[in-house]
């Protein structure tokens, strides 16, 4: 569930006056670039999509589970077997994944209920800011969301060059 953050918040936080994901969406999604990342590599194992990415391996067990059943992941038993994307990094939004994970991104519960009446004087700019997200979230892939990464480890990357 998509929220802002409380007052406790540090003021140098580069990120303080964002709205903040929940742990699952946070963690669903790392999971979910690490199979992109990974993606014609085979089966990636649970334990390696952990240690990479951060995410107790007991609750990415319960997340790919949540994925699984939302037809963006399957899963391969036995000996090799793993996790893999059921479609190709390119075909899966983020805002589908975020959905599948967290339900509703709306701000407002109303504007998820109602049938288009308006029903208080602010949901106008709620629903416009709704459906702004919306459509940038529908328009980042993972394979985006992998080449941000990629780009990012390389400008990062120590040069010990001489």
């Amino acid at each position: 569930m998509l929220g802002v953050p409380s007052e406790g918040t540090r003021r140098g936080d580069r990120c303080r006056d964002a709205m903040l994901l929940s742990t699952k969406g946070d963690y669903g999604v790392r999971a979910m670039i690490d199979l992109a990342k990974h993606s014609g590599e085979g089966p990636v194992q649970r334990a390696d999509i952990a240690r990479r990415r951060q995410i107790p391996e007991s609750y990415l067990d319960h997340l790919l589970g949540q994925l699984r059943r939302a037809g963006f992941i399957r899963s391969v038993r036995g000996p090799g077997g793993g996790h893999l994307l059921a479609k190709t990094p390119e075909e899966i939004c983020l805002l589908h994944v975020l959905e599948a994970l967290e339900g509703s991104l709306a701000p407002l519960a109303c504007l998820e209920e109602h049938d288009g009446e308006a029903i208080c004087g602010q949901d106008w700019v709620w629903q416009e800011i709704y459906d702004m997200m919306r459509a940038r979230l529908a328009a980042v892939s993972l394979a985006d969301l992998v080449e941000h990464e990629r780009v990012h480890e390389r400008d990062t990357a120590i040069n010990y060059s001489i």
